[in-house]
């Protein structure tokens, strides 16, 4: 990935780290204590998959499911990623599917893991968590990626002929301009200084979400720093790079209005099952996904027959054994055992966990016996 300009950083520093009260409110939703014998945060970033033989439907009701366990359970977020042609994923509008999952609880933070700014005007992006904010006051994270969340021909249909490289540099600037909106404080003078997102300050005092910086190189890790933002590494698809970029990050930090000392949360792919069988079958299914994504056949997650069966050549067989060694999976105890290694190892504030496989059931499982496997609290579910 290519950096910005230095005008463009320098507008992202002095707009994004703001001064303002909206940012100093928002950074009560940062921090979050550890639950039962878990040594750090534990949350939740959903892919809304879907399985062969299922529907989205199937998808967006699962993640309903794992949202209000997640919140009986005691895990401290539940995010939503942006993704764009994938028939394997159901999470094109994270914004659309955080309004149905806060309809369906009352204490969970809710987020986007992330919102890919480039696609999108950041006026938008401003309405449309500002309009989260105001159904769910105080519970909405919004955490921004520079890249398209799909491949180059679906981003370039997403921003517009010629735009994919400009609107990736472009992300400086537009980080800035969002920040803006949401704090409806352009200076006089300013070309937008009577553009008001609504909801949002022009209708009075109200709380903000505080944005996070997402990432898988030391691009958004360096910026985040510099701003004194929140950042989250994506080590389940970029297990090499979460040191250094973690690294960079902590190196770069300097305190602002949000927070006076780094945050880091790492995405980790983690799954328990029963048994250490059950656990191998459905991980396999996510790598035959993730392996066909990258050679260019994406699909429904396959089930755990087809991917027992698939006839795996050498090189596949090489990227499925590397990719399911960052994936943190087995029995519970085992489970446990790797989260709290992989915590001590990053120094990570805080887990994301993300759980991919063909069934919705396997899914909200894994996070139940997490949950049990480290003595997280039972709180019984708000009605809706």
């Amino acid at each position: 990935m290519s950096d910005a300009g230095d005008d463009a950083q320098g507008d992202a520093q002095g707009d994004a780290r703001g001064s303002g009260e909206a940012n100093r409110n928002a950074s009560d939703g940062i921090r979050a204590t550890a639950p039962g014998r878990a040594t750090v945060p534990l949350s939740v970033l959903d892919l809304v998959t879907v399985g062969a033989g299922s529907t989205a439907h199937a998808a967006l009701r699962t993640s309903v499911e794992i949202a209000r366990l997640a919140e009986s359970r005691g895990y401290h977020r539940h995010w939503v990623a942006e993704h764009h042609s994938m028939p394997g994923v159901a999470s094109s509008s994270p914004a659309v599917i955080l309004a149905h999952l806060a309809a369906h609880t009352s204490r969970i933070r809710l987020g986007s893991g992330g919102v890919m700014l480039p696609n999108h005007a950041p006026l938008a992006v401003a309405e449309q968590f500002g309009t989260l904010e105001a159904l769910a006051p105080g519970r909405i994270d919004l955490g921004l990626g520079r890249a398209p969340g799909t491949d180059g021909r679906t981003a370039a249909a997403l921003r517009g002929p010629g735009r994919l490289d400009e609107a990736a540099d472009e992300f400086p600037r537009s980080l800035a301009e969002l920040t803006r909106f949401l704090d409806d404080d352009f200076p006089d003078g300013h070309p937008y200084a009577r553009v008001h997102a609504v909801p949002g300050p022009v209708q009075g005092p109200v709380g903000r979400p505080p944005i996070w910086l997402l990432g898988s190189s030391g691009f958004s890790a360096r910026l985040a720093g510099e701003l004194g933002l929140p950042f989250a590494y994506a080590h389940h698809f970029s297990a090499a790079g979460t040191l250094p970029a973690l690294d960079l990050y902590r190196q770069s930090f300097r305190p602002s209005a949000v927070l006076d000392a780094p945050y880091a949360v790492i995405g980790v792919s983690a799954l328990a099952a029963d048994t250490d069988a059950q656990a191998r079958a459905q991980v396999l299914t996510g790598a035959l996904s993730m392996l066909r994504l990258r050679t260019g056949r994406p699909g429904l997650i396959p089930t755990p027959e087809e991917a027992a069966a698939y006839a795996y050549s050498p090189l596949e067989r090489e990227f499925v054994d590397s990719w399911l060694a960052n994936v943190v999976h087995g029995t519970p105890d085992e489970v446990r055992t790797g989260l709290d290694d992989l915590a001590k190892r990053t120094g990570a504030d805080e887990l994301m966990l993300t759980t991919n496989a063909h069934s919705g059931a396997a899914r909200l499982r894994s996070y139940e016996l997490v949950a049990d496997a480290y003595g997280m609290p039972v709180e019984a579910p708000v009605a809706d």
